[in-house]
């Protein structure tokens, strides 16, 4: 009888079939079973081993114990070598198998979330390992996405959903995904989605989080797609009540874990010293070794010989020479606590010792989360005190960026200073009355401003003012979230445009909402929907932001805000008086 394995396919492009596990299963795609652990039953002994024994100390023991059963060079019992060393091991291996039943533990508690899942016309609850490529799936808010998905529909107009993608770039602000118009008609009726028979070809399993290529073959069409219309897994569904998504990449082939690679035996800087130091250790030994078996030679040949009718060598020994390399062994062996046993052990109880401290440091307590520091594996503790260097993409993510708006320079003239009956700038301290937003029911109770000018002329309606904060109002990555009936939230890119917004939004234009098409803010009470045109993001290049709106008496305006080298160059020639006096203003 023949057993044979099957063969996996070679991926040169997926694809996946919506509603139909069974075309799908010929492609052996991967399940949405994750596995991060490093061992189970039948391999943890081998591989641990393995691994143990890449320690040079281990592997001179093990060396040295094979020695001891050879009875011509051994004066010592084997037991001498192998208690200590079996020790530990196993000391070690108890330490690395805890680390990895935790691994177990957190995998289990993945594989075994529960999803949405379109199940011969139903939705039914399915354990997240249970999920293929194919599948249809419903998220709700808040909710985690199980695998990398194509979005179909959601509750949001134009089939817009926001999420967030803290786990995959550590980026808290909310993006916007939006499914393509043929399939956001779908909706949540679920006969029309189990009836979806789309077919995705797309490219295959990578960890590029931000490109994703592809085409979505339905009723004789194509319809490109692109990253816009991907939910990875990791990322959280917010402001956004329901959505449906196509599984594309499950388990394995998700970009978050193409990204996290396998669980790695890993060296720290303290182990690779540790191993060069006993190499040097037994560098010294060997010599030591070699210089005993010399001056063992030397004395049998010119003094042993008159011993030897007391002292009979032994019958594998026939010249002074061989005596001396066998005496060179037994040196290795008597000499052998030169290198010490117990040295790797010690590591790992102060390893251990210093996660607990870890764990317990109330310096790295975020009380406002309730979330202490959490040692995830005890093996690289020490490599903390190595870091030399620390590089950031920007300042926020290693520093808590607080930022709020203080003054502001308005067609020439400065807001935010104090000033006393005679014209004199005071400070700001407690007993300087703020401003007073009680007539807006939407302002944000955090915010304070001190110079009651800038109201003032705002509800005087000075237009250029108003343009000011139209400008931020409008000109913004920011996404608003209504968590509570009245109660607005943004979520912001950057710390500084959330506070821009922020003060608009107090001084009476508050944005409201947005669409691919729309902006929809809130000025002095009235509601007022601009028609987008176009944005140009903020970059390292251009280093401003645009924003091309038409307003509801038809005017085409552009909004920019940025650096002010950038945007003093662009200024009319007749404006150089302005740009003079604003650079006063800012310096």
């Amino acid at each position: 009888m023949m057993f044979c394995r099957e063969k996996k396919i070679v991926e040169e492009e997926r694809r996946v079939k919506a509603n139909d596990r069974d075309y799908n299963e010929k492609f052996q795609y991967a399940d949405n079973r994750i596995k991060t652990s490093k061992y189970n039953i039948l391999t943890f002994l081998p591989i641990n081993l393995f691994e143990q024994f890449q320690r040079v100390a281990n592997a001179y023991f093990l060396f040295l114990l094979i020695l001891q059963l050879i009875p011509e060079i051994s004066s010592l019992s084997w037991f001498t070598t192998i208690v200590p060393l079996a020790l530990v091991l196993t000391i070690t291996a108890v330490k690395d198998a805890t680390d990895d039943c935790f691994r177990h533990k957190t995998d289990n508690q993945v594989n075994n979330r529960q999803s949405e899942v379109l199940i011969d016309g139903k939705l039914q609850n399915e354990k997240w390992m249970n999920v293929r490529a194919g599948d249809i799936i419903k998220l709700q808010n808040n909710q985690f996405v199980a695998a990398d998905l194509l979005l179909l529909s959601g509750s949001e107009p134009h089939g817009l959903s926001y999420i967030e993608t803290a786990e995959l770039d550590g980026e808290t602000n909310l993006k916007v995904r939006q499914a393509l118009p043929v399939t956001s008609e779908l909706g949540a009726d679920i006969r029309r989605l189990a009836e979806f028979d789309g077919e995705v070809v797309c490219e295959t399993p990578n960890n590029k989080l931000d490109k994703f290529i592809g085409v979505l073959l339905w009723k004789d069409n194509k319809y490109s797609l692109n990253n816009e219309q991907m939910l990875l897994r990791g990322c959280v569904l917010r402001n956004t009540d329901w959505c449906f998504g196509m599984v594309i990449f499950a388990g394995p082939d998700t970009k978050l874990m193409q990204n996290s690679g396998r669980t790695k035996f890993k060296r720290t800087s303290i182990d690779r010293l540790m191993n060069t130091l006993v190499l040097w250790i037994f560098g010294f030994l060997v010599c030591m070794g070699i210089i005993l078996a010399i001056g063992n030679s030397i004395w049998e040949h010119q003094v042993g010989a008159r011993f030897r009718i007391y002292l009979y060598w032994k019958e594998v020994v026939n010249s002074s020479v061989f005596s001396g390399f066998l005496t060179f062994w037994s040196y290795i062996i008597i000499l052998n606590t030169v290198v010490p046993i117990s040295l790797y052990v010690s590591v790992e109880v102060i390893r251990l010792g210093h996660s607990y401290f870890i764990n317990w440091d109330r310096k790295m307590y975020y009380a406002k989360n309730d979330t202490p520091a959490e040692v995830r594996t005890t093996t690289l503790n020490e490599e903390l005190g190595q870091i030399e260097y620390v590089f950031s993409d920007k300042t926020g993510t290693l520093t808590q960026n607080i930022m709020t708006f203080n003054k502001c320079s308005i067609n020439g003239k400065t807001y935010g200073d104090v000033y006393d009956e005679l014209g004199r700038k005071t400070e700001i301290n407690e007993k300087t009355v703020p401003v007073d937003f009680s007539f807006n029911p939407l302002a944000d109770s955090k915010f304070q401003f001190y110079d009651h000018s800038l109201i003032e002329s705002i509800q005087l309606r000075d237009q250029t003012v108003q343009e000011f904060f139209r400008l931020l109002s409008l000109c913004h990555t920011v996404m608003p979230e209504e968590k509570n009936a009245g109660e607005l939230i943004y979520q912001v890119q950057s710390p500084d445009e959330g506070a821009l917004v922020t003060a608009a939004r107090n001084f009476g234009f508050i944005f409201k909402s947005r669409t691919p098409e729309t902006i929809t803010v809130e000025e002095m009470g009235q509601l007022v929907t601009y028609q987008l045109l176009a944005f140009l993001d903020f970059n390292n290049i251009r280093k401003r932001m645009s924003v091309i709106v038409r307003n509801p008496y038809g005017q085409i305006k552009l909004y920019c805000k940025g650096a002010d080298t950038m945007l003093f160059e662009r200024l009319h020639s007749s404006n150089e008086e302005l740009a003079s006096l604003t650079s006063d203003h800012l310096g």
